[in-house]
């Protein structure tokens, strides 16, 4: 026999119902295969491993819980703008992050704002993403490529220092460069000389003959700076000229595990990072080491604590918004002050970057790694590091 039920009680039971199938969804649409798959790993299990320690374990928000939905772009910019429109359309998730290349992340600046709905991006780095393509629909938790060169040219900087660069010759170098050489005057160095080289280039010798000798003319403490990525590493060449005879310093960018295994070779070299896992003090980073071994067997790379403080950034949003409404996260966001392995960050309102302490180091040896370890020499508050506003 079919019960007819009062509106009032069907009505109960259908919102019950709601609540009860109620679901937190966030699309994580990166390169999960393709050059940079370990890197991609890393930021999905820091991800994960973020949302689990921010909810206590529990996978849940306001007692929703959490799915995350895995999309692999290929490191396809087009690919990265589909996927995540299907995310945001067809299947309506909350909110993404992503992705692994500023490539594939400047592809899906557009989408957010068409959907109106929050991309958090982690870990592509380029100024242009909370710069000029920015939109109000975008939130960064990884530095920015001006945040890392800021951060550089205050460990770097100082009265009578003279600087000269080394840089591969393609774009990323090229606005990496610009924002160290506003960055310089402000600390009172002088930076003397440019040089950049094909990647892949073998033969260092003419380019380090004209680096040598614009620090020569210069005077002052002499400082060689190299920011490299890929084959063909510099340093290698450049230490085999002998820069001491000529009072030079080398000096480099922090990043990935596997770009400080050419430093190993040059203890003494000086530098800013934007994370290594033995440098933050905090009980949020001891959690996230000690997690990472026990279940990767590694240590956690920068990869692994972005993708860390996304996943606490978004569970603290959400908590503060009290909903996944895309108007109140903005107003949660903006602003938002949270703890995340590198310690205190926060989202800036003018452009949502998450601004971030950085740690100047210094490379010592240890025959255990197969990488020049970054010893710690101060760290770089976020007062410290003046970044300019770039977003429209």
């Amino acid at each position: 026999m079919k019960v007819l039920l009062a509106p009032c009680v069907a009505l109960t039971l259908l919102l019950t119902a709601a609540a009860a199938s109620a679901e937190i969804t966030i699309a994580h649409v990166y390169g999960k295969t393709g050059p940079y798959a370990a890197y991609a790993k890393q930021s999905h299990d820091g991800l994960m491993l973020g949302l689990e320690y921010a909810t206590d374990g529990t996978m849940e928000i306001n007692g929703e819980p959490i799915v995350v939905i895995e999309k692999d772009t290929g490191l396809r910019p087009a690919a990265a703008r589909d996927l995540l429109r299907e995310a945001f359309g067809e299947e309506g998730v909350d909110l993404a992050v992503g992705g692994i290349t500023s490539e594939e992340a400047l592809a899906m600046l557009p989408v957010a704002q068409e959907f109106a709905r929050i991309l958090i991006v982690e870990p592509a780095q380029a100024d242009a993403i909370t710069g000029e393509h920015w939109n109000r629909h975008v939130f960064r938790t990884a530095p920015s490529t001006g945040l890392e060169a800021v951060a550089n040219a205050r460990a770097l900087g100082g009265p009578d220092v003279a600087i000269a660069t080394l840089a591969p010759e393609y774009p990323f170098a090229r606005d990496w460069m610009r924002a160290f050489r506003t960055a310089l005057p402000a600390t009172g160095a002088r930076l003397v000389h440019e040089e950049y080289a094909t990647p892949g280039t073998r033969d260092f010798t003419a380019a380090a003959r004209r680096l040598f000798a614009a620090l020569d003319a210069a005077g002052g403490r002499k400082r060689l700076f190299i920011l490299w990525a890929g084959g063909g590493h510099p340093l290698e060449a450049l230490l085999a000229m002998k820069p001491e005879t000529h009072g030079i310093e080398l000096a480099g960018a922090g990043g990935v595990l596997a770009a400080l295994v050419p430093y190993k070779a040059a203890p003494g070299l000086e530098g800013a990072i934007s994370y290594y896992y033995q440098l933050p003090d905090n009980e949020v980073n001891d959690w996230l080491l000690r997690e990472h071994l026990a279940r990767f067997e590694a240590p956690p790379d920068v990869n692994a604590a972005g993708g860390m403080a996304a996943g606490i950034a978004i569970v603290e949003a959400i908590r503060r918004a009290e909903t996944t409404e895309t108007e109140a996260l903005i107003a949660a966001m903006e602003g938002l002050e949270w703890f995340g392995p590198k310690g205190l960050m926060r989202f800036r309102p003018g452009d949502h970057q998450a601004l971030q302490a950085m740690y100047h180091f210094r490379i010592r040896t240890d025959p255990r790694l197969a990488w020049g370890v970054p010893e710690l020499v101060r760290e770089l508050a976020i007062g410290e590091l003046d970044l300019p506003l770039r977003s429209h």
